[in-house]
């Protein structure tokens, strides 16, 4: 059975820092292209980060600079540090695992950013 368990959200304060993890179980980790989605109340799940196999990153306009995905395979874990936060990052973050055929989601972490 495949799991993804999202962690680490939370509110936070404008320009704050939060680190958001993803343990996966019950898939090859270190085949799949990772990543982290959003949605916001009102608007569709956007991309926020992937990073492939290979450790090819890809970022969202709107969160390059700030945001930093990384993976470690060893742990079957991949993490979202995300910094200078801003309201509009508000939204509950998803963890997704891909590959050709088969692609799975977490139940989500909220993340606030509200003074």
């Amino acid at each position: 059975q495949v799991q993804l368990v999202e962690s680490g959200g939370g509110l936070v304060q404008p320009g704050g820092s939060l680190r958001l993890s993803c343990a996966a179980s019950g898939i090859t980790f270190s085949i799949f292209r990772m990543g982290w989605y959003r949605q916001a109340p009102g608007k569709e799940r956007e991309l926020v980060a992937t990073i492939t196999s290979g450790f090819s990153i890809n970022y969202a306009d709107s969160v390059r600079g700030r945001f930093t995905i990384s993976r470690e395979n060893d742990k079957n874990a991949v993490y979202l540090q995300v910094n200078s936060l801003k309201p509009d990052d508000t939204a509950v973050y998803y963890c997704s695992a891909y590959r050709i055929l088969a692609t799975y989601w977490g139940q989500g972490t909220q993340v606030t950013v509200s003074s």
